[in-house]
């Protein structure tokens, strides 16, 4: 099931969703999987962003917005209520899990047409998701899943066609 876009992209979410989108570059430039993630507080303030960094680090649970929330550091609960997660990509269900055990409010997603993670259950969950349909988003992606098909395979948990 794909979620209907709850919100509408502000300003503010192109603004930082362009600095998720650096991250997923960055990943990419460094062999990695092309995910980027920011954690930005109510009032603007960037308090974790990260990349995918699974291949880089040899770790099975280093997706984007896992490293965004290992760059925020150890914070109070009541500092991640009222937080955007912004990704470039859908959230997979551990991703998912994370922004709902953090409470974090609202998740701003790249794009979904590469992968639908658990949009649904962040829905369900009151938690407000906005879709941007970001053309870089894709792009990036879709070259690394061109280039790697067996490396993206085994970061959503499938194996690659053949």
């Amino acid at each position: 099931m794909q979620l209907q876009n709850m919100g509408t992209p502000t300003e503010s979410d192109k603004k930082f969703m362009k600095i998720a989108y650096e991250e997923a570059r960055k990943g990419y430039e460094e062999g990695g999987i092309p995910i980027g993630a920011v954690l930005v507080s109510s009032t603007g303030e960037i308090l974790g962003q990260g990349h995918n960094l699974r291949i880089q680090d040899s770790s099975p649970i280093l997706h984007a917005e896992i490293s965004a929330l290992k760059s925020a550091g150890r914070l109070p609960a009541t500092k991640y209520q009222n937080t955007t997660m912004y990704t470039t990509l859908s959230p997979c269900s551990m991703c998912t899990g994370a922004i709902l055990l953090y409470k974090i409010s609202r998740v701003v997603i790249g794009e979904n047409k590469t992968f639908v993670g658990s949009e649904d259950w962040l829905g369900v969950k009151g938690v407000e998701v906005v879709v941007m349909e970001d053309e870089d988003c894709k792009e990036l992606l879709g070259r690394f899943i061109k280039e790697r098909p067996g490396e993206w395979g085994e970061d959503i948990g499938e194996e690659e066609e053949k």
